[in-house]
């Protein structure tokens, strides 16, 4: 008796992995880093780091900074080890003193998006040059048009003030500059911060969302203080009173699977991880590899993975069933 049921369970086994190994394959959702997490360990190692991140699993890398190396030393790297450079964050001032060479570092490295990453105080939404802003951005989404990039902008919440009609700034701005001159760069940890759905959002701009920012974090209290003192933006800016801090994406309070459908809905092409600073007891390194470690498990297609993890999961060799964060109690 023992025998046949170790037979018929077999058999139904064989039937499920046939079943799963023919089963028509989701295309692979591509996931990159924005080095920023890591901008320490790209100081001291530019191309350690590098490799060390497509050995996590990392499909691309988005720039903040090229460290010194020139654009054709970069470029060389991202071909040798197979590493898509996707986007590059350049700051609003160096792209308004030098537009020209901003736009040939970064195209000759293979970028294909350039990106607003953060506006002083006095461009924000109903500060003294928030008009001049939009139409500098403007200006230059034309130029990087021109030359067969795409300029994206990445938020913050502040853009999320509410301006005299209603609007709120982000959507001002995108409502002024022509999608064919300025995409998002949504950051959906900014987004959800500032009291906004983060999956809704999205969708909001489908279509134009080409790369989207994966971040999460723990927050607890009332909002005061400025959480960007966390990142050191803002020199004079004094310590949150209340407890914020950045998390591997699936360790802190956003709803990562709803994102991703979210991100599908859209037509988005590339998930990038950011984590501004690491916590949790973990290096920046660490962290990120945290990250993608619980994105490829959440992409996996169905219970296939958990029999091939190389095959539908990834690189993700590492991760355990569950992932590979468990969130602490807080």
């Amino acid at each position: 008796m023992k025998t046949l049921k170790t037979l018929v369970l077999l058999m139904a086994l064989s039937t499920m992995l046939f079943a799963c190994k023919n089963a028509p394959k989701e295309e692979k959702t591509p996931v990159g880093v924005q080095l920023y997490s890591v901008r320490g360990d790209m100081a001291a190692d530019f191309y350690g780091t590098l490799k060390a991140v497509k050995e996590m699993g990392y499909d691309g890398v988005e720039f903040a900074g090229l460290f010194g190396n020139s654009p054709e030393q970069v470029k060389a790297w991202c071909e040798e080890l197979e590493l898509n450079p996707i986007s590059a964050h350049v700051p609003l001032v160096d792209m308004i003193a030098d537009i020209d060479g901003v736009i040939n570092d970064y195209k000759t490295i293979g970028c294909k998006f350039i990106a607003v990453p953060y506006v002083t105080e006095e461009r924000r939404p109903g500060a003294e040059q928030f008009e001049e802003t939009v139409q500098t951005i403007a200006e230059i989404g034309k130029k990087v048009k021109e030359a067969g990039m795409t300029l994206v902008y990445h938020n913050h919440d502040f853009e999320f003030k509410t301006l005299e009609d209603g609007t709120f700034g982000l959507d001002y701005l995108y409502e002024t500059v022509p999608a064919e001159f300025l995409q998002t760069e949504l950051d959906l940890c900014w987004v959800k911060y500032a009291g906004v759905e983060p999956a809704e959002y999205l969708r909001k701009y489908a279509g134009r969302a080409p790369i989207v920012h994966f971040k999460d974090y723990f927050f607890e209290g009332e909002k005061e203080g400025d959480p960007y003192a966390l990142i050191g933006l803002e020199e004079e800016a004094s310590q949150p009173a209340t407890k914020f801090e950045f998390r591997p994406v699936g360790c802190g309070v956003q709803d990562v699977p709803a994102l991703l459908e979210a991100f599908k809905d859209a037509g988005s092409e590339w998930i990038i991880v950011e984590q501004d600073e690491p916590s949790m007891g973990l290096t920046p390194m660490q962290s990120i590899q945290k990250s993608i470690c619980n994105l490829h498990h959440l992409l996996c297609p169905g219970e296939c993975c958990k029999e091939d993890k190389d095959e539908c999961c990834g690189d993700c060799k590492n991760c355990e069933e569950g992932g590979c964060c468990d969130k602490p109690e807080e």
